[in-house]
Protein backbone atom coordinates (compact mmCIF):
# COMPACT_ATOMS: atom_id res chain seq x y z
CA UNK A 1 0.00 0.00 0.00
CA UNK A 2 3.01 2.58 1.12
CA UNK A 3 3.98 1.54 -2.57
CA UNK A 4 1.08 2.33 -4.15
CA UNK A 5 0.71 5.76 -2.65
CA UNK A 6 4.53 6.78 -3.31
CA UNK A 7 3.54 5.50 -7.00
CA UNK A 8 0.95 6.69 -7.63
CA UNK A 9 -0.03 8.89 -5.16
CA UNK A 10 0.60 11.99 -7.47
CA UNK A 11 -1.77 10.81 -9.57
CA UNK A 12 -4.58 10.01 -7.66
CA UNK A 13 -3.95 13.56 -6.28
CA UNK A 14 -4.68 15.20 -9.63
CA UNK A 15 -7.48 13.20 -10.52
CA UNK A 16 -9.56 14.37 -7.31
CA UNK A 17 -8.61 18.04 -8.19
CA UNK A 18 -9.90 17.24 -11.78
CA UNK A 19 -13.10 15.66 -10.08
CA UNK A 20 -13.12 18.72 -7.70
CA UNK A 21 -13.05 21.50 -10.51
CA UNK A 22 -15.53 19.74 -12.77
CA UNK A 23 -18.17 19.10 -9.97
CA UNK A 24 -17.58 23.03 -9.76
CA UNK A 25 -18.02 23.36 -13.00
CA UNK A 26 -20.90 21.59 -13.20
CA UNK A 27 -22.59 22.86 -10.31
CA UNK A 28 -21.92 26.57 -11.65
CA UNK A 29 -23.33 25.60 -14.93
CA UNK A 30 -26.58 23.84 -13.71
CA UNK A 31 -27.18 27.14 -11.68
CA UNK A 32 -27.86 29.16 -15.13
CA UNK A 33 -28.19 26.45 -18.18
CA UNK A 34 -27.09 23.12 -19.46
CA UNK A 35 -23.55 22.97 -20.75
CA UNK A 36 -25.58 22.53 -24.34
CA UNK A 37 -27.63 24.54 -23.97
CA UNK A 38 -25.29 27.39 -23.16
CA UNK A 39 -23.00 26.08 -25.61
CA UNK A 40 -25.78 26.41 -28.17
CA UNK A 41 -26.22 30.41 -26.66
CA UNK A 42 -22.83 31.24 -27.53
CA UNK A 43 -22.84 30.09 -31.30
CA UNK A 44 -26.32 32.10 -31.92
CA UNK A 45 -25.54 35.04 -30.44
CA UNK A 46 -24.20 36.90 -33.98
CA UNK A 47 -26.53 35.61 -35.68
CA UNK A 48 -29.54 36.37 -32.86
CA UNK A 49 -28.15 40.18 -33.08
CA UNK A 50 -27.80 40.32 -36.87
CA UNK A 51 -31.43 39.25 -37.29
CA UNK A 52 -32.59 41.46 -34.58
CA UNK A 53 -30.41 44.37 -36.68
CA UNK A 54 -32.51 43.48 -40.00
CA UNK A 55 -35.68 43.00 -38.28
CA UNK A 56 -35.54 46.56 -37.00
CA UNK A 57 -33.76 47.84 -40.39
CA UNK A 58 -36.73 46.27 -42.19
CA UNK A 59 -39.34 47.77 -39.31
CA UNK A 60 -37.25 51.42 -40.15
CA UNK A 61 -38.19 51.22 -44.11
CA UNK A 62 -41.66 50.01 -43.18
CA UNK A 63 -42.50 52.99 -41.30
CA UNK A 64 -40.80 55.36 -43.72
CA UNK A 65 -42.44 53.60 -46.19
CA UNK A 66 -45.83 53.93 -44.93
CA UNK A 67 -44.64 57.49 -43.66
CA UNK A 68 -43.77 58.77 -47.26
CA UNK A 69 -47.13 56.87 -48.75
CA UNK A 70 -48.96 58.94 -46.39
CA UNK A 71 -46.66 61.85 -47.02
CA UNK A 72 -47.56 61.65 -51.32
CA UNK A 73 -51.37 61.16 -49.89
CA UNK A 74 -51.34 64.48 -48.24
CA UNK A 75 -49.63 66.21 -51.12
CA UNK A 76 -52.06 64.70 -53.61
CA UNK A 77 -54.81 66.12 -51.88
CA UNK A 78 -53.55 68.94 -50.67
CA UNK A 79 -52.63 69.80 -55.22
CA UNK A 80 -56.54 68.72 -55.82
CA UNK A 81 -58.08 71.31 -53.21
CA UNK A 82 -55.21 73.77 -54.40
CA UNK A 83 -56.54 73.19 -58.02
CA UNK A 84 -59.89 73.62 -57.20
CA UNK A 85 -59.24 76.39 -55.09
CA UNK A 86 -57.63 78.49 -58.48
CA UNK A 87 -60.58 76.53 -60.44
CA UNK A 88 -62.59 78.85 -58.06
CA UNK A 89 -61.15 82.31 -58.36
CA UNK A 90 -60.85 81.34 -62.34
CA UNK A 91 -64.83 80.84 -62.22
CA UNK A 92 -65.30 83.66 -59.94
CA UNK A 93 -63.26 86.03 -62.34
CA UNK A 94 -64.91 85.26 -65.07
CA UNK A 95 -68.52 85.63 -63.58
CA UNK A 96 -67.27 88.92 -62.61
CA UNK A 97 -66.07 89.43 -66.00
CA UNK A 98 -69.64 88.08 -67.32
CA UNK A 99 -71.46 90.48 -64.98
CA UNK A 100 -69.52 93.57 -66.35
CA UNK A 101 -70.25 92.41 -69.69
CA UNK A 102 -73.90 92.40 -69.30
CA UNK A 103 -74.05 95.34 -67.55
CA UNK A 104 -72.74 97.42 -70.13
CA UNK A 105 -74.64 95.45 -72.51
CA UNK A 106 -78.04 96.20 -70.59
CA UNK A 107 -77.04 99.80 -70.72
CA UNK A 108 -76.36 99.75 -73.84
CA UNK A 109 -79.88 97.89 -74.94
CA UNK A 110 -81.60 100.61 -72.52
CA UNK A 111 -80.02 103.68 -74.28
CA UNK A 112 -80.75 102.10 -78.19
CA UNK A 113 -83.91 99.98 -78.03
CA UNK A 114 -84.45 99.97 -81.20
CA UNK A 115 -81.09 97.33 -81.29
CA UNK A 116 -81.97 93.74 -82.05
CA UNK A 117 -78.64 92.07 -80.97
CA UNK A 118 -76.54 88.73 -81.57
CA UNK A 119 -74.27 88.00 -79.36
CA UNK A 120 -70.69 85.87 -80.71
CA UNK A 121 -67.42 85.33 -80.21
CA UNK A 122 -64.73 85.92 -81.91
CA UNK A 123 -63.43 81.67 -83.40
CA UNK A 124 -60.54 83.13 -85.76
CA UNK A 125 -58.38 86.21 -86.75
CA UNK A 126 -56.83 87.15 -89.25
CA UNK A 127 -52.88 86.34 -89.38
CA UNK A 128 -52.55 88.45 -92.81
CA UNK A 129 -50.77 91.90 -92.75
CA UNK A 130 -52.93 93.08 -95.45
CA UNK A 131 -56.20 93.08 -93.79
CA UNK A 132 -57.68 93.19 -90.37
CA UNK A 133 -60.71 91.09 -89.23
CA UNK A 134 -61.98 88.24 -87.27
CA UNK A 135 -64.40 85.46 -87.85
CA UNK A 136 -67.53 85.21 -85.56
CA UNK A 137 -69.62 81.82 -84.83
CA UNK A 138 -72.74 82.86 -85.98
CA UNK A 139 -74.00 83.33 -89.62
CA UNK A 140 -77.30 82.82 -91.72
CA UNK A 141 -78.75 80.37 -89.31
CA UNK A 142 -78.53 83.37 -86.80
CA UNK A 143 -80.13 86.04 -88.77
CA UNK A 144 -76.77 87.57 -89.35
CA UNK A 145 -76.42 89.61 -92.67
CA UNK A 146 -73.45 91.40 -95.12
CA UNK A 147 -73.40 95.15 -93.44
CA UNK A 148 -74.22 94.04 -89.93
CA UNK A 149 -72.35 96.09 -88.00
CA UNK A 150 -70.65 94.45 -85.09
CA UNK A 151 -69.72 96.21 -81.33
CA UNK A 152 -68.44 95.68 -78.25
CA UNK A 153 -70.60 95.34 -74.98
CA UNK A 154 -69.84 99.37 -74.27
CA UNK A 155 -71.41 100.06 -77.69
CA UNK A 156 -68.11 101.11 -79.36
CA UNK A 157 -68.10 100.53 -82.91
CA UNK A 158 -65.50 97.50 -83.91
CA UNK A 159 -66.33 96.32 -87.61
CA UNK A 160 -68.78 95.46 -90.25
CA UNK A 161 -69.87 92.13 -91.25
CA UNK A 162 -68.58 91.22 -94.75
CA UNK A 163 -69.16 87.60 -95.47
CA UNK A 164 -71.54 85.14 -93.94
CA UNK A 165 -71.79 81.52 -94.02
CA UNK A 166 -74.47 79.18 -92.19
CA UNK A 167 -73.24 79.37 -89.07
CA UNK A 168 -69.99 81.81 -89.29
CA UNK A 169 -69.70 85.46 -90.52
CA UNK A 170 -66.38 87.29 -91.42
CA UNK A 171 -65.93 90.73 -89.72
CA UNK A 172 -63.93 93.56 -91.10
CA UNK A 173 -62.63 95.54 -88.42
CA UNK A 174 -62.57 99.87 -88.46
CA UNK A 175 -59.03 99.44 -89.14
CA UNK A 176 -59.41 97.25 -92.30
CA UNK A 177 -58.39 99.49 -95.42
CA UNK A 178 -61.89 98.43 -97.20
CA UNK A 179 -63.98 99.93 -94.54
CA UNK A 180 -65.34 103.24 -95.51
CA UNK A 181 -67.61 104.57 -92.65
CA UNK A 182 -69.78 107.98 -92.63
CA UNK A 183 -68.63 109.72 -89.71
CA UNK A 184 -69.67 113.17 -87.28
CA UNK A 185 -67.44 114.72 -85.12
CA UNK A 186 -69.82 114.36 -81.84
CA UNK A 187 -69.34 118.02 -80.48
CA UNK A 188 -68.93 120.09 -83.69
CA UNK A 189 -71.38 117.65 -86.17
CA UNK A 190 -69.24 118.33 -88.50
CA UNK A 191 -69.67 115.10 -90.91
CA UNK A 192 -65.91 113.36 -92.67
CA UNK A 193 -65.46 109.66 -93.45
CA UNK A 194 -63.93 107.46 -91.10
CA UNK A 195 -61.45 104.34 -92.16
CA UNK A 196 -58.82 102.10 -92.22
CA UNK A 197 -55.28 103.05 -93.54
CA UNK A 198 -52.83 101.12 -94.02
CA UNK A 199 -49.93 102.89 -92.69
CA UNK A 200 -51.41 103.36 -89.85
CA UNK A 201 -53.30 100.04 -89.46
CA UNK A 202 -50.18 98.09 -87.72
CA UNK A 203 -50.03 101.03 -85.36
CA UNK A 204 -54.04 100.00 -84.55
CA UNK A 205 -55.64 103.04 -85.61
CA UNK A 206 -57.62 104.20 -88.33
CA UNK A 207 -57.71 107.67 -90.51
CA UNK A 208 -60.45 110.41 -90.31
CA UNK A 209 -60.59 112.20 -93.84
CA UNK A 210 -62.69 114.81 -95.95
CA UNK A 211 -61.58 117.56 -92.81
CA UNK A 212 -61.89 121.36 -93.81
CA UNK A 213 -58.82 123.62 -93.01
CA UNK A 214 -61.24 125.20 -90.93
CA UNK A 215 -62.26 122.77 -88.43
CA UNK A 216 -61.94 123.22 -84.71
CA UNK A 217 -61.15 119.77 -84.57
CA UNK A 218 -59.44 118.71 -80.97
CA UNK A 219 -57.26 115.86 -79.41
CA UNK A 220 -59.79 114.09 -77.86
CA UNK A 221 -63.19 114.64 -79.74
CA UNK A 222 -65.25 111.28 -80.33
CA UNK A 223 -66.14 110.27 -83.41
CA UNK A 224 -69.19 108.43 -84.22
CA UNK A 225 -71.76 107.16 -86.81
CA UNK A 226 -73.36 109.71 -88.48
CA UNK A 227 -76.08 107.11 -89.85
CA UNK A 228 -76.62 109.31 -93.11
CA UNK A 229 -78.48 106.82 -95.70
CA UNK A 230 -79.44 104.59 -93.10
CA UNK A 231 -76.52 102.16 -93.83
CA UNK A 232 -75.01 101.69 -90.23
CA UNK A 233 -77.33 103.23 -87.26
CA UNK A 234 -76.20 106.40 -86.04
CA UNK A 235 -74.04 107.59 -82.96
CA UNK A 236 -72.21 104.49 -82.60
CA UNK A 237 -69.32 105.88 -81.35
CA UNK A 238 -66.12 104.77 -83.19
CA UNK A 239 -62.93 106.44 -81.64
CA UNK A 240 -60.95 109.46 -80.39
CA UNK A 241 -58.88 112.07 -81.95
CA UNK A 242 -55.36 111.04 -81.61
CA UNK A 243 -53.79 113.63 -83.89
CA UNK A 244 -54.94 116.70 -86.27
CA UNK A 245 -52.49 116.60 -89.49
CA UNK A 246 -52.44 118.58 -92.78
CA UNK A 247 -51.93 116.86 -95.90
CA UNK A 248 -49.35 117.34 -98.52
CA UNK A 249 -51.74 119.63 -100.50
CA UNK A 250 -52.11 122.18 -97.20
CA UNK A 251 -55.84 122.14 -98.24
CA UNK A 252 -57.40 119.79 -96.11
CA UNK A 253 -56.62 118.55 -92.77
CA UNK A 254 -57.25 114.50 -91.60
CA UNK A 255 -56.95 113.24 -88.46
CA UNK A 256 -55.62 109.71 -86.77
CA UNK A 257 -57.85 108.44 -84.52
CA UNK A 258 -57.89 105.26 -81.68
CA UNK A 259 -60.44 103.02 -81.69
CA UNK A 260 -62.35 102.97 -78.19
CA UNK A 261 -61.50 99.17 -77.59
CA UNK A 262 -58.61 97.15 -77.94
CA UNK A 263 -60.13 95.15 -80.84
CA UNK A 264 -57.06 92.38 -80.07
CA UNK A 265 -58.26 91.68 -76.91
CA UNK A 266 -61.74 91.23 -77.96
CA UNK A 267 -63.05 87.81 -77.31
CA UNK A 268 -67.15 88.09 -77.69
CA UNK A 269 -69.02 90.82 -79.54
CA UNK A 270 -72.45 91.63 -80.61
CA UNK A 271 -74.11 92.05 -84.33
CA UNK A 272 -76.71 94.33 -84.33
CA UNK A 273 -78.96 92.37 -86.76
CA UNK A 274 -81.58 95.40 -87.19
CA UNK A 275 -82.45 98.61 -86.08
CA UNK A 276 -84.26 101.81 -86.64
CA UNK A 277 -83.94 104.40 -89.18
CA UNK A 278 -83.71 107.70 -88.11
CA UNK A 279 -83.83 110.26 -91.03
Amino acid sequence: MKRFWERNGIWVLLSLVVVAVSLSLLTYLSATSSFLSNAAGVVAKPFRTAFTAVEQWVDDKQKYYADYTALEEENRLLREKIAEMEEAVRQSQSDSEENALLRELLNLREQRRDFVFESAFVIERSASNWTSSFTLGRGTAHGVAVGNCVVSAEGYLVGVVSEVGYNWCTVLTILDTDTQLGALVFRTGEIAVAGGDFSLMKEGRLKLSYIGTASQLLIGDRIVTSGLGGVYPSDLVIASVEQVQTDDSGLTQYAVLKPMTDIDELTEVFIIKSFDIVE
